[in-house]
């Protein structure tokens, strides 16, 4: 399991700087990118939403681990510019991980749910779960993100791909009671080019994921039943 970044580090990015000359990409030009999913427009089912007793609980989010098989945990995507050289996409405030952990707590706030800020790092494994101030503990992990853009004449191709893994745990019994997978894309056609649209799909292919996850019956129906123990 690869380990978390936990910030962009001069030595890092001269590494980068040789990574981009050896594979050929545009080394003067990185695009950078926000994946910010605030579940604002989601429309949560009414079964996602928590009876009274749920609501005298705390749910914590961990930030997700980063389970892409990359070079680099710090490259979410590739414009290939109209010259047919690539350039590189990198997030721009936050990590893909924390962007998705932080996603699932926008959700589960406005369907309702008590969510703690913070979470204790978790490595997905029981005998590592964090005691923390809820019952019910979620992690998961990453394990495909491409947010990529191919430049042309008319319009600009933009693609976006995520594949999530959910892990629902219940931190008295320091089990793992449920997970779930999800995959989402999205694609658009567009005459003009930005860092920003292309945020804004991975933005949505985020959402869609996340709003799968909770629409299953099974994994609202096991939060509602570790809540009301």
């Amino acid at each position: 399991m690869m380990k978390k970044r936990s910030g962009y580090h001069p030595a890092g990015l001269i590494l980068l700087f040789c990574f981009l000359c050896a594979t050929g990409c545009a080394a003067t030009n990185i695009y950078t990118v926000d994946m910010n999913y605030d579940a604002e427009s989601a429309m949560i089912p009414s079964y996602v939403k928590p009876n009274a007793r749920a609501l005298q609980s705390l749910i914590t989010v961990a930030e997700f681990t980063d389970s892409r098989k990359s070079d680099d945990p710090l490259i979410v995507g590739r414009v290939i510019e109209r010259n047919k050289m690539r350039t590189l996409v990198l997030p721009k405030h936050s990590r893909p991980t924390q962007a998705v952990a932080q996603g699932v707590r926008h959700y589960l706030r406005k369907a309702g749910y008590n969510v703690a800020a913070v979470a204790a790092p978790w490595d997905l494994t029981e005998a590592n779960m964090p005691t923390g101030n809820g019952r019910v503990f979620i992690g998961g992990n990453i394990t495909d993100l491409e947010i990529n853009c191919k430049r042309g004449t008319p319009t600009n191709s933009y693609t976006t791909k995520i594949r999530l893994t959910l892990y629902l745990a219940d931190t008295r019994q320091k089990q793992i009671l449920y997970r779930s997978t999800v995959e989402a894309s999205t694609s658009l056609e567009h005459v003009a080019f930005s860092e920003r649209r292309m945020g804004d799909q991975a933005a949505i292919a985020l959402g869609d994921a996340i709003e799968k996850l909770f629409e299953n019956r099974a994994l609202s129906e096991k939060i509602k039943e570790i809540l009301n123990q």
